[in-house]
């Protein structure tokens, strides 16, 4: 049933015969289709429930496994969706359909509430949340009178479709998994697009994709919604396949049952929710049966036997059993059409003009000072380098000036328009590009994927559009314009491999080509020689000289000297967090106290 997410890459381009995978889901669909007339009543009911969790596992993937924001609160809106259109279609006589609208708006709400409340906190503190509300929600559930207490509610009405109720499992069937592939589909899109990109940058940490434009909080809030939005249209199928509700199948066991089920199939992949759900629904039921007979007394040995499996699952496939499956299967990347519209770009300042201005900048941890009253400016055209020893507060000074970190005090003016108090994203927006000190792609994506999200800003297709693949000219201007820029840098030939598995000095040059991406004014470089050979240097030196011809304005980290004096019109040295120096290379080259602290007396 499992069938991995097409190449992205290829999601643009025309298809070129059946591929392994695709055969795989074609396979998966037939079996899909045929199942009801085949299989025994028992096992449809069993595929019904593999189609439930699927859906909210699905919601799971999105959030946690892509994103990286763990919940163990799913089952909560699981629950929501179903007691939103029992207590509805019961005690207020609404149609299902109008309860499922209802039931999506109040998830869309409280999920959009919740999400900007719990998002906000990092590290443990996001985990213990969702627990702690999804423990509330399920009380709440238990405890209202109107909601039946722990009892639950009867008398749910079937749905009728088309003039047809669908009274029956078997019925039930196709309309569980016409939904499922549906989310499916709409979600493998949303991932294969612009706000995919961002989305699965997320993992990477909020600095390196908020440095394209990426509204970090925005986003993840949506995925929260949509992985909200996923579980409540479960429940709400849940209520209408049962005809009855109660508290019990939405408290927190369920929550860490949907977020074992996402670590088992492949928490990165979308299929990889069908396949958590189908194994762990199946593995359960026939543990439940066999275990007793094997030990000779009844008991929850599964969930023994389930922590066994995880142990040897991480140490063995850590990525899911989706992911560990797809290396067997042959992934032929697919042509790319040329786009019919070029994205726009941007017109360069005119040479000799002020890009930045560093006007007393000063930024302190606590007691230790990091940068102390640093003052400099670029002008359009220059390549500038910031040079000093460990410790003197280059990087620092870098994030800055991008707005990663913010200033104790002092301003910081770019274009003429005062920056200190911008985000990153903000300052992305008009013209800012950079890459890291310690590389930041996202190793799982391929190389032209990656050089694809320095686009970000160039395009303006959203989460719905995405999902509905109406975003086909803006995909094929990103990838062509990715694909521009491997050429510039010298890396087309990779561009259809994982990012993460090019040697460190290529990964440095598949960052500057994904800042390139992103049409900037100014290009922040953090040390981009280190980890390259000699003859790597000589073509990066030669790429930033290009760049300067073309207009663009580069601000460089660098701690090889040879490579630095060769290459920058001016150079600024920094010293325990204050300027040292500044001005031609051989002039800084010749100045006493640079060589005494730098380059050795």
């Amino acid at each position: 049933m499992a069938a991995p997410l097409p190449n992205p890459a290829a999601v643009t381009g025309p298809a070129r015969g059946l591929s392994p995978v695709h055969a795989v889901a074609a396979v998966a669909l037939v079996a899909v289709a045929l199942a009801p007339l085949l299989a025994p009543a028992f096992y449809v009911t069993l595929l019904n429930y593999i189609g439930l969790y699927s859906l909210a596992t699905l919601g799971l993937v999105l959030l946690t496994g892509v994103a990286g924001q763990t919940s163990f609160g799913q089952a909560a809106f699981v629950g929501i969706g179903a007691y939103t259109t029992g207590v509805l279609t019961t005690q207020f006589a609404l149609s299902p359909w109008l309860t499922l609208l209802l039931a999506l708006a109040l998830t869309l709400a409280l999920g959009y509430l919740i999400g900007r409340i719990t998002l906000s906190m990092g590290g443990h503190y996001l985990p213990v949340a969702t627990i702690a509300w999804g423990l509330s929600i399920y009380f709440l559930m238990g405890t209202i009178e109107r909601f039946g207490g722990f009892t639950g509610i009867t008398g749910i009405p079937a749905v009728s479709l088309f003039g047809f109720t669908l009274d029956r499992e078997r019925h039930f069937y196709y309309f569980i998994w016409v939904v499922v592939l549906g989310a499916l589909w709409l979600c493998a899109n949303l991932l294969d697009s612009r706000p995919g990109r961002a989305i699965r940058g997320l993992k990477q940490g909020s600095g390196m994709v908020e440095a394209f434009g990426v509204h970090t909080t925005n986003t993840k809030t949506a995925v929260f919604v949509l992985a909200a939005l996923l579980a409540c249209l479960s429940g709400w199928l849940y209520a209408h396949l049962q005809r009855f509700v109660n508290p019990t199948p939405f408290g927190i066991n369920q929550g860490i049952e949907y977020l074992f089920m996402a670590v088992v199939g492949g928490a990165t992949s979308v299929w990889g929710a069908v396949l958590g759900a189908t194994l762990i629904t199946l593995l359960k039921t026939w543990l439940q049966d066999l275990l007793p007979k094997l030990l000779g007394q009844a008991g929850q040995f599964e969930m023994i036997v389930f922590g066994i499996l995880m142990i040897v699952l991480l140490q063995h496939a850590r990525e899911g059993l989706l992911p560990f499956l797809q290396r067997w299967l042959p992934r032929r990347p697919r042509a790319l059409p040329p786009a019919e519209v070029p994205l726009a770009r941007r017109t360069m300042p005119s040479p000799g003009s002020a890009v930045l201005r560093v006007e007393g900048a000063r930024k302190t941890f606590g007691g230790l000072i990091a940068v102390n009253e640093v003052s400099f400016e670029v002008a359009a055209h220059e390549v500038v380098g910031l040079i000093g020893p460990n410790g003197a507060g280059k990087s620092t000074c870098f994030n800055l000036i991008s707005g990663a970190l913010p200033l104790t005090s002092g301003g910081i003016r770019f274009l003429e328009q005062d920056v200190s108090a911008m985000s990153a994203s903000a300052i992305a927006r008009l013209g800012l590009g950079r890459t890291f000190q310690h590389v930041k792609l996202v190793a799982a994506m391929s190389v032209v994927e990656n050089v694809a999200l320095g686009a970000y800003l160039r395009g303006r297709t959203g989460f719905i559009r995405s999902a509905l693949r109406l975003n086909g000219q803006e995909e094929r201007a990103a990838f062509a314009e990715a694909m521009r820029q491997l050429e510039r840098v010298g890396l087309a030939a990779h561009a259809h491999d994982a990012a993460g598995s090019l040697p460190l000095g290529k990964q440095r040059i598949v960052e500057i080509a994904r800042a390139l991406a992103a049409d900037p004014i100014l290009l922040l470089l953090d040390e981009p020689a280190a980890g390259l050979r000699y003859a790597e240097k000589q073509q990066l030196a030669a790429l930033i000289k290009a760049l300067k011809t073309d207009g663009l304005t580069v601000l460089l980290v660098e701690h090889d000297m040879e490579f630095v004096m060769g290459l920058v019109d001016r150079l600024v040295v920094l010293n325990f967090g204050q300027k040292l120096a500044q001005g031609l290379p051989e002039e800084v080259q010749a100045n006493p106290a640079v060589r005494e602290a730098y380059l050795g007396a």
